[in-house]
């Protein structure tokens, strides 16, 4: 059975996805894929929306009904069922099929995100948790963050890894000068991450400073959860996190981190070895990069 799950997010629909080790494939839900297609959050309707469809397939003897199969995903009854999926070939098939502008504005999302930076990247991304890339003594300093980034992003862009020597602004906001960015990591470096609110400290102060000229959100993220695993023995759920909610929460934490504090103390969890809490993370990270 696959063991890697992930998530994307389509006009912000979920579309779950389950690795095979065995195909070497990724088989998304075709609920999901419908859903994310009409708009529709309501789980009776797609499934109705799919029933219909897969009847009317299989008289027009479609080759999508063939290639489907069925692998365990949560319900909203909480219980794991079956549930019919398709690989990246069955996806484009049934967009197609379904022969409507919302189904190939989804198709031309789904290609174009295989291939984009942000696409490559979080695959390399998901293999983080068995790289042990970060180790003990490192976490919490640069080289951990430098580490962390070039793993991501090597191959992908030129500077992977490598602290900008250029000042940036994003959205009107301007991140620390280049001249004084190597003196101000330094002095996050050394700032203290004994409790939650001296790593969130910590975490505010290093995307202030955003080191890298793109690609800062992710890393850092997951930089924050190498501390919070090494000193508190837990990491952040990020999907019980709303990407407004975060993104607002971090622009406000350059002058007051109530906000993002209260959102990373309640989405804390102890399961800091559990592959499904670590592959969401990732896909929630790179889901509050997403432009709406």
């Amino acid at each position: 059975m696959p063991n890697k799950k992930s998530i994307r997010f389509y006009k912000d629909h979920k579309v779950r996805a389950l690795w095979d080790e065995d195909l070497n494939s990724w088989w998304f839900s075709v609920l999901d894929i419908v859903g994310a297609i009409n708009q529709q959050d309501d789980y009776e309707k797609n499934r109705n929306y799919w029933k219909y469809l897969k009847s009317k397939l299989k008289k027009g003897e479609s080759e999508v009904v063939s290639v489907t199969t069925q692998l365990k995903m949560l319900a909203p009854d909480g219980k794991k069922r079956l549930t019919d999926v398709l690989d990246s070939e069955g996806v484009e098939q049934l967009a197609k099929s379904i022969r409507n502008q919302q189904a190939m504005d989804f198709l031309d999302w789904f290609k174009y995100s295989e291939n984009t930076i942000d696409g490559r990247s979080k695959k390399k991304a998901y293999t983080l948790i068995e790289s042990n890339l970060v180790s003990d003594k490192d976490v919490g300093t640069v080289k951990a963050l430098q580490q962390i980034h070039a793993y991501i992003f090597g191959g992908l862009y030129d500077f992977a890894g490598q602290i900008r020597t250029k000042t940036i602004w994003k959205d009107g906001t301007l991140f620390c000068r280049a001249e004084y960015l190597m003196q101000n990591l330094r002095t996050i470096e050394g700032m203290p991450e004994g409790t939650f609110d001296e790593i969130v400290n910590k975490y505010v102060e290093m995307n202030v400073a955003h080191p890298f000229m793109e690609g800062n959100g992710r890393s850092t993220r997951i930089w924050l959860d190498e501390i919070f695993k090494k000193r508190l023995g837990k990491c952040v759920d990020w999907s019980k996190i709303d990407k407004k909610e975060y993104l607002e929460a971090m622009r406000r934490s350059t002058t007051d981190a109530t906000t993002i504090k209260f959102l990373l103390q309640g989405a804390l969890t102890d399961r800091i070895y559990d592959r499904e809490i670590f592959m969401k993370g990732i896909d929630y990270s790179y889901y509050y990069e997403q432009e709406d």
